[in-house]
């Protein structure tokens, strides 16, 4: 028996999620362990480093599987592929103890957001990245962003939420490439819809629709419903995980 850690990228427009559901929904997880059935001696269940939402993209996402195959570990991203539909690709594989965990041994994970700034939404951007006309001041953003740096209760921005709130962000950050606007967040951990909401309201912020402080305001009350709203799926993706303690700057 040997464990692979496998790295995957998809785009998540055609699926309702990363994990498996009940009512025969296309989820990442089904198609990939579908594939795995199809190679002898592999074990179809596989374990992620995160969940993603309907709609959400992959990167780089890391996740385990167990098996029994006697492929050699660089061909089995060639193996894989020639299983998986054209919006799951495997990326790279490597061999790793029977301890490692994808999801339980993580030590970070990092997210994007994108933000598509332009007169009329884009037939090729859609499904990629949020379409704003207005555009966003960025220096308000930044203010608001060093405010969720640290360790907090992000309570305010979890959407049903039931473990605990309380996360560690290592880096929150904003920039503009050509016509879009980046976000990236590294944390700890983070809760079932908080990138999401977290950027829903800093373009509220960015649109001085508020002020940078009603960020912090929003850490101490905790109430969600004071929060921005949830930003659509198209424009997230996660983006890596790692398993070493995120390097201090």
């Amino acid at each position: 028996m040997r464990r692979i850690k496998l790295h995957i990228e998809y785009d998540g427009t055609g699926f309702a999620g990363f994990q498996r559901q009940g009512q025969g929904e296309r989820t990442v997880q089904e198609v990939l362990e579908a594939a795995l059935r199809r190679l002898p001696g592999a074990r179809p269940k596989v374990v992620a480093a995160g969940r993603t939402d309907a709609g959400v993209h992959a990167l780089d996402l890391p996740l385990h599987y167990d098996t029994e195959d006697r492929i050699p570990i660089e061909r089995v991203p060639l193996a894989l592929n020639a299983l998986l539909p054209p919006d799951v690709r495997a990326l790279m594989a490597e061999p790793v103890p029977l301890s490692f965990h994808a999801r339980k041994s993580a030590r970070w994970r990092a997210y994007r957001y994108l933000v598509r700034v332009s007169e009329s939404p884009s037939a090729l951007w859609r499904h990629r990245a949020l379409w704003l006309r207005a555009p966003l001041d960025l220096a308000p953003i930044r203010a608001a962003l060093g405010m969720l740096v640290g360790a907090h209760d992000f309570k305010a921005f979890a959407t049903k939420e039931t473990r605990p709130t309380k996360k560690r962000l290592f880096r929150a950050e904003v920039w503009r490439e050509g016509s879009l606007v980046v976000f990236e967040f590294v944390g700890d951990g983070f809760l079932r819809g908080q990138v999401r909401t977290m950027v829903g309201t800093l373009i509220e912020v960015g649109l001085k629709k508020r002020a940078p402080e009603d960020v912090a305001r929003l850490l101490e009350s905790g109430t969600r419903a004071e929060a921005g709203p949830t930003a659509p799926p198209q424009g997230l993706y996660f983006l890596a995980a790692g398993y070493r303690p995120y390097p201090s700057r």
